[in-house]
């Protein structure tokens, strides 16, 4: 049974959140946006929930805690306990409460449908470009380690070592076709460039509006050398709308397949020219346009996300097992990331 979202104040207490969280607090605004996006998900989460039985987490609760942990990392003082919406006495959940409901949350694709409704609000408070975007992705190391990428017909453990067994990788030929990860089969071993090691890896893509620079569309893939064109592919089809629209994007996209379905879809595509050793995708029927040239000064702000997820976003290391569930995480990061972006451009309610 889902339980309520109260947020009344203990009879007894002595200290009240809301009166110990200051008036210009950079929470309060974004604390305002987030309840009312969530608001707007309430039958989202009635349908989540059976009508009898032993009242769960409130999923409102669960969505604002994975909020702080892309805000702050840690949760531990009397702010992060008003923004959840506890009071001084309750009891914070323990940890396999709070993600078993939050697997339901995942299984309902909440983050999708608030990391939407987090964007509505740019909409309305008209901070999105509608014709203007960049497109880019990152590698985001998986949380299973070297070792467990062994054989695909291997049924147990390397012998020596116990638990963490010592495996000599010297002059094994490894690949994606023969071996895998035994703890996490989604991951793919990915060398980001020459010279650099291979690990163990997911993609993050973002797709980015050019005008304040406000993520429209997340998701993560496997890391696989195509994956980059063909999930930007899919995120720029997925915006709709029958308005040709630019996109900014590097070198890695300089590709005849890429820039030829780009335009297919009405998208003129602004992408780097990669002509270092091949003749490039791109010529000056679209080089020659000025919108070329701030197109690549634009998309350059792409790296601000990446920067801030994996920095105070704390994704630069996935922390679970699985493309599901980082997908999940991934979402949530960067709503909370256009949440502060909103902010900093003067919104609080719409």
């Amino acid at each position: 049974m889902r339980g309520p979202d109260i947020q009344q104040d203990t009879l007894f207490s002595t200290v009240i959140p809301e009166e110990r969280v200051p008036a210009d607090h950079p929470l309060r605004p974004i604390r305002q946006m987030v309840n009312e996006a969530l608001a707007k998900l309430d039958q989202d989460f009635n349908e989540l929930y059976a009508e009898l039985g032993r009242t769960s987490i409130p999923p409102e609760k669960l969505l604002r805690a994975q909020l702080l942990m892309a805000f702050y990392t840690i949760n531990y003082n009397l702010l992060f306990r008003w923004f959840v919406g506890f009071s001084m006495d309750d009891e914070v959940w323990d940890h396999s409460s709070f993600t078993k409901n939050r697997d339901r949350l995942l299984e309902g694709g909440i983050a999708y449908r608030f990391f939407s409704e987090v964007l509505s609000r740019a909409k309305k408070a008209d901070l999105l470009s509608k014709e203007h975007f960049s497109v880019d992705g990152t590698l985001i190391e998986a949380l299973s380690s070297l070792k467990s990428y062994r054989p695909k017909d291997e049924d147990g453990p390397p012998g020596g070592g116990g638990r963490n067994p010592s495996v000599d990788f010297h002059g094994e030929k490894r690949s994606r076709d023969t071996h895998e990860s035994k703890t996490d089969k989604d991951a793919l071993l990915f060398k980001k460039s020459k010279g650099t090691a291979a690990k163990l890896s997911y993609m993050g893509h973002v797709l980015m509006e050019n005008r304040n620079g406000l993520v429209v569309k997340a998701t993560v893939s496997q890391a696989t050398g195509t994956a980059e064109r063909e999930t930007a592919a899919g995120l720029v089809n997925a915006l709709g709308g029958s308005r040709r629209i630019t996109l900014g994007a590097d070198k890695n996209y300089d590709t005849q397949g890429f820039v030829g379905e780009a335009r297919e879809m009405k998208v003129t595509p602004h992408v780097a020219q990669n002509d270092t050793h091949r003749s490039s995708a791109i010529d000056g029927r679209t080089t020659r346009h000025p919108g070329y040239a701030i197109s690549q000064m634009k998309r350059k702000r792409i790296e601000e996300c990446f920067g801030w997820l994996k920095t105070v976003g704390g994704l630069r290391k996935s922390r679970f097992i699985g493309r599901e569930k980082l997908d999940f995480q991934f979402v949530i990061t960067f709503a909370a990331y256009n949440l502060i972006r909103m902010r900093n451009l003067g919104v609080v309610s719409c």
